[in-house]
């Protein structure tokens, strides 16, 4: 099981690797972000939004606020079509990951969690350290995709890797 430890390091690589990409993805035009380039969420600015919508659903479940997790066949792409918007949106959910990540208890971590899947439409009964996890490994996932599109332009995300994150000390 992990620590809420763990969930703290992750929270602050979240928010880390979110400002490094967004300064990124800032530089380029909206047409740029918004090209269709293949991508499982097609665009640079699909997948952020698909970012930001599987936090959205984690956290909102977790933390009850608001009750439900918001509705998977809402296409964010067109709540947050404005980058400014979005990535605003990204700032805030990256804080509340962080406040949320600050107040974990290791007694909540092994309680098992039950919830309906948005996009299967079936109940699942779960340990929130797994559920946890799997949010975590999401960000990771879609992250990769965004810094392939990038390199794919031209531009160098840096280092991603979590043993260089700033002031990471134990």
């Amino acid at each position: 099981m992990i620590d809420v430890s763990y969930c703290q390091t992750m929270a602050h690589y979240n928010q880390w690797m979110n400002q490094r990409l967004y300064a990124l993805c800032g530089e380029l035009t909206d047409k740029e972000r918004k090209r269709d380039r293949g991508a499982f969420f097609k665009s640079i600015h699909g997948t952020l939004n698909h970012l930001l919508y599987g936090d959205l659903a984690w956290i909102s479940r977790f933390t009850h606020q608001p009750d439900q997790a918001p509705n998977a066949d809402t296409d964010l792409a067109d709540r947050y079509e404005d980058f400014t918007e979005l990535r605003h949106a990204r700032v805030v959910m990256d804080q509340q990951m962080l406040d949320w990540s600050g107040n974990l208890t290791t007694d909540w971590l092994a309680r098992p969690y039950e919830y309906v899947s948005t996009v299967y439409q079936q109940t699942r009964i779960l340990p929130n350290w797994l559920l946890v996890t799997h949010m975590f490994n999401h960000q990771t996932h879609h992250r990769g995709q965004l810094t392939t599109l990038l390199s794919q332009l031209g531009i160098d995300p840096g280092i991603t890797d979590l043993p260089w994150m700033p002031l990471l000390e134990f």
